[in-house]
């Protein structure tokens, strides 16, 4: 895991980018000046920790070079085909599997590999310039475009550094869309010459012809017309296979590996699995200090179960208030999720042992645990109303001062709503008429469409729980939930991987009947698979979500975090 930046531009300071983002990369650091390209890295060593495996890494050439951020799974086997092949190795790492795999394949060696990376690939040989994000869009990857200069990097604020705040208008357009989603969807940023590359994209620039060319994409979740006819017993005996072959690959390092655990049933589940290895295992879990808040139980429970070494933390409501005022610097764009203050803690928490952590997360967007679904799917039978009815419903919820009767006009709202409207609503975003001073603020019509992330993904012709799965999967999962841990897990130093987004998993599951995958409730076949391997009742135990108590956060009032993160934006940015 690491971090890095480059660009066209050699005026830049990238010297200074690269000690923004020292902590995606504490272990060693590379600048390396060429022609055209600037590029530097910041590397967190895990897989072949010499320096053989450093990074820019450079071709035999020695003007061709890759600098890359992520982890490749089952990299070995594409090793042993290379060398067949006649490749020869200077080093041990997956990174050199990846730029070999590149120069000998070209752009098809994308569909050989899988893992989370963001990948950079200057061809010195074609004078071309390739980004790749991975799949789910785990790592994060920036660029930087004026029409002049190019820069690429892990996190936004390098190119901040490197280009000098001035380089920079605002977008205004997408600090008004976090008050919708949350986050500031893919794949805009604050500014309107940086993008973020959308998940399982690539990106071509032309230096000497001054061309960049529109991100496309190179994979999408398969979901076949005719799910394949499989029952629940099967689907679960090859789920446990799969999800043990995707685990023992993610545990590939060279360096401590451990695992957080919530106590919910993806990430017990991904224990469950790792247990096979016959590995000793570190797990790691956080609580709150008033207990009916907490799920450590459950998680001391499971690993008391599975044997594992535990370690539990309290997260009180002074430190998580103590956070808050550090969200900024993590995610260096608005940023509304109350989880990545617990996420922070428990990473920290499992830094002190181990240098690599699995996850549970993905569990929900690939096979269906959010409660949301039921709702969007109950709301969204009821007869078709007027347009102005839910409208209507918002203004007189604003104006009553009883929870009960605000909660009634809530679920009435959402009843007048339908389709993408339903489920923003469902999302608890802002509605236009909660973000109306904003929108007066920000120079923002009423005509602009603030639902047009959630309307790009939306499939209307799929089955309703596996339609809004997809909205998430593109959505939700990489610009909130991967960000999050991305941000919160690297301030630390901390690789985290995600093996129920593996891209067998995810194939696997969107192939299933929605019956199977469902099948028994919310997250069904998981469940299902686990229920004989995890302690009695786990499986079945209400969701309760990985997130920061709201009696924490009740003194911001409503959309506290959310409103507190963009007035301080705005504040900075020099636009209040």
């Amino acid at each position: 895991m690491c971090g890095f930046v480059g660009g066209t531009a050699a005026d830049w300071d990238y010297e200074a980018a690269l000690a923004a983002i020292a902590h995606r990369g504490p272990d060693a650091q590379g600048l390396h000046r060429g022609s055209p390209f600037t590029v530097g890295f910041r590397r967190l060593s895990i897989i072949d920790l010499s320096p053989a495996a450093n990074q820019p890494m450079l071709a035999d050439d020695r003007e061709s070079w890759i600098v890359f951020n992520g982890e490749i799974y089952g990299f070995d086997a594409i090793r042993r085909e290379l060398e067949a092949a006649g490749e020869r190795f200077r080093s041990s790492s997956d990174t050199e599997v990846v730029l070999r795999a590149y120069l000998r394949y070209g752009d098809g060696f994308i569909d050989r590999i899988d893992g989370m990376f963001a990948i950079v690939i200057w061809d010195a040989r074609k004078r071309k310039l390739l980004l790749y994000r991975d799949r789910a869009g785990i790592k994060p990857l920036y660029y930087f475009w004026n029409g002049r200069d190019f820069g690429f990097a892990s996190e936004l604020k390098a190119l901040e550094i490197a280009a000098g705040r001035a380089a920079f208008g605002m977008d205004t357009t997408a600090l008004y869309d976090f008050l919708t989603y949350r986050y500031v969807p893919s794949p805009k940023t604050p500014y309107r010459e940086c993008r973020k590359l959308p998940p399982a994209h690539r990106l071509e620039l032309d230096p000497d012809a001054g061309v960049l060319a529109e991100p496309r994409r190179y994979w999408s979740v398969p979901v076949p017309e005719e799910p394949r006819p499989i029952g629940a017993d099967e689907a679960a005996e090859e789920l446990r296979e799969l999800l043990a072959r995707c685990v023992r690959d993610q545990m590939v390092a060279d360096v401590p590996v451990g695992f957080f655990l919530s106590g919910g049933v993806d990430s017990s589940s991904v224990v469950a699995a790792a247990t096979a290895t016959g590995a000793r295992l570190e797990t790691f879990s956080i609580g709150f200090d008033r207990p009916e808040l907490s799920e450590t139980v459950h998680a001391r429970a499971v690993a008391d179960a599975l044997g594992t070494a535990h370690t539990e933390r309290v997260l009180t409501r002074e430190a998580a208030h103590a956070l808050i005022p550090r969200v900024s610097g993590w995610f260096d764009e608005p940023f509304a999720d109350e989880s990545c203050l617990p996420t922070y803690f428990v990473a920290a928490t499992a830094r002190e042992k181990v240098t690599v952590v699995l996850t549970g997360d993905g569990g929900d967007e690939v096979f269906g645990g959010y409660r949301t679904y039921e709702r969007f799917e109950r709301y969204s039978r009821l007869p078709s109303w007027p347009r102005f009815m839910d409208d209507w419903a918002h203004r007189v919820r604003e104006r009553v001062s009883s929870r009960g009767l605000k909660r009634a006009l809530t679920q009435l709202e959402w009843a007048f709503s339908e389709d993408v409207s339903l489920w923003a609503k469902l999302m608890r975003g802002m509605t236009p008429a909660e973000a109306r001073a904003y929108a007066l603020e920000l120079g923002i019509g009423r005509d602009y469409d603030h639902l047009w992330h959630f309307r790009r993904y939306w499939r209307a012709e799929l089955p309703v729980r596996t339609r809004l799965q997809l909205v998430d999967f593109y959505t939700y999962l990489p610009d909130e939930i991967l960000t999050k841990v991305d941000r919160t897990t690297m301030a630390v130093s901390l690789e985290a991987r995600v093996p129920l987004l593996d891209r067998r998993i995810v194939e696997w599951s969107f192939a299933l009947p929605e019956a199977v995958r469902y099948h028994g409730g919310r997250k069904g076949i998981l469940r299902y698979a686990y229920r004989d391997r995890l302690p009695a009742g786990l499986v079945d135990r209400k969701k309760k979500g990985f997130g920061t108590p709201r009696e924490y956060l009740r003194d911001l009032g409503a959309f506290g975090l959310q409103r507190r993160v963009l007035d301080e934006y705005l504040a900075a940015a020099g636009l209040r």
